[in-house]
């Protein structure tokens, strides 16, 4: 099969659903976030970074695997928020524990920055984001969430960014993101 160098870099910024896997391709027969950019790209787009099956919200996509690598590495310290919906009032003790940083079978989790702005509503900042690790958190504390979305990455915000909608990014927000990435 030819391999054919692509013309074009692609940065893409999707606001996933809830119920779409963020992967290529999905052994169980799920659909994909990728699915959703596939009709209007010809290029093979890939998620930098993740949300669980369950979350909603930003996803950046590319054909740029160095901008993919820098921008996805811990080391990069890119700011990711959150907006938690809980069933329940969220307890201070969480948001308290969460910005020291708790241990939960034996995986170390800390936020940098968790604030109330609703008895049930949580703005969760994480620089890292481990697998699953605000669930995890709520779970500890057995408060159930109804929604969780991720609402900024580093300098991209949702604005008005539709569900299941999507836009390019430009230059200066490539650039933008790129600039907050710290030296690995």
């Amino acid at each position: 099969k030819p391999v054919v160098v692509e013309s074009k870099k692609r940065y893409v910024l999707l606001n996933k659903p809830a119920g779409y896997v963020c992967s290529l391709a999905d052994e169980k027969g799920r659909s994909t976030a990728a699915e959703l950019l596939a009709p209007h790209f010809s290029e093979r787009l890939y998620n930098v970074g993740r949300l669980d099956m369950f979350s909603q919200g930003l996803v950046l996509f590319t054909n740029d695997g160095d901008f993919a690598a820098r921008v996805s590495h811990p080391s990069s310290q890119i700011e990711k928020e959150y907006l938690v919906d809980a069933t329940q009032a969220i307890p201070q003790e969480l948001v308290d524990r969460f910005c020291r940083g708790i241990r939960i079978d034996g995986i170390f989790y800390r936020c940098l920055e968790a604030r109330l702005v609703h008895p049930r509503r949580l703005i969760v900042v994480l620089i890292e984001g481990k697998n699953r690790e605000i669930r995890r958190v709520f779970e500890h504390f057995e408060i159930p969430i109804r929604r969780l979305t991720r609402v900024r990455i580093g300098n991209l915000n949702m604005d008005s960014l539709e569900e299941g909608k999507f836009r390019e990014l430009d230059a200066a927000q490539v650039s933008g993101l790129l600039a907050l990435c710290q030296e690995n």
